[in-house]
């Protein structure tokens, strides 16, 4: 059993994908992680994220220990992700990657922009989770209090408005509901709330 999870950034999606995993004994890949870790370590050899030729040659030789590095959540590291992640050789780099996650036994749960429309378009189960940006913006806007990060609401809602922007309008997979997805709009739900009627879609 695949299930493919989309949506913008701070909607919820990673969040419920990983408690689905728990729920069914899945094993969880959070797709954006990988884009993070190129970021990440393009950032830390400084170099350019709009650099793609230099972008792709750090997808294709990939370290995956850096998937445990906490700069991965770090506002730098997911602005230079979103960047590289218009890199259609960046993309095409890490697609094999998701793919093969995706088709071991017994299936996986895996989140991201593309995956329903481009990874794993013949998943058994499709969510597209979203939430109005002002939500979204105060949730990123929280989490980065949390870690203790300096934050101003009105930077934090900028920058998704760039990067929702960004990610819906590149050339190669778009950020985009799949046809056969269920839209699940988290605007006035808790984690648990949305994590029932993710369950609820699935069952049925």
């Amino acid at each position: 059993m695949i299930i493919a999870v989309d949506g913008p950034a701070a909607s919820g999606k990673g969040t419920i994908a990983r408690r689905l995993a728990a729920h069914f004994d899945l094993p969880y890949l959070d797709t954006g992680g990988l884009y993070r870790a190129v970021g990440l370590a393009m950032l830390r050899a400084e170099s350019d994220p709009n650099d793609a030729a230099r972008a792709a040659e750090v997808a294709e030789t990939l370290d995956l220990r850096l998937l445990d590095d906490p700069a991965l959540r770090d506002a730098a590291t997911a602005e230079a992700a979103s960047r590289i992640a218009v890199h259609p050789p960046v993309r095409a780099a890490l697609v094999d990657v998701q793919r093969r996650f995706a088709g071991q036994a017994p299936g996986a749960v895996l989140d991201g922009r593309d995956i329903g429309t481009v990874i794993c378009p013949d998943a058994d189960h499709k969510l597209f989770v979203t939430a109005d940006i002002e939500t979204r913006a105060a949730r990123r806007h929280k989490e980065l209090i949390a870690r203790g990060e300096a934050s101003i609401y009105a930077r934090v809602l900028e920058d998704l408005r760039r990067r929702d922007h960004r990610d819906s309008s590149r050339a190669t997979a778009p950020t985009r509901q799949a046809d056969d997805a269920v839209e699940l709009d988290t605007t006035d739900l808790d984690i648990e709330g949305a994590v029932a009627a993710a369950l609820a879609t699935i069952a049925r």
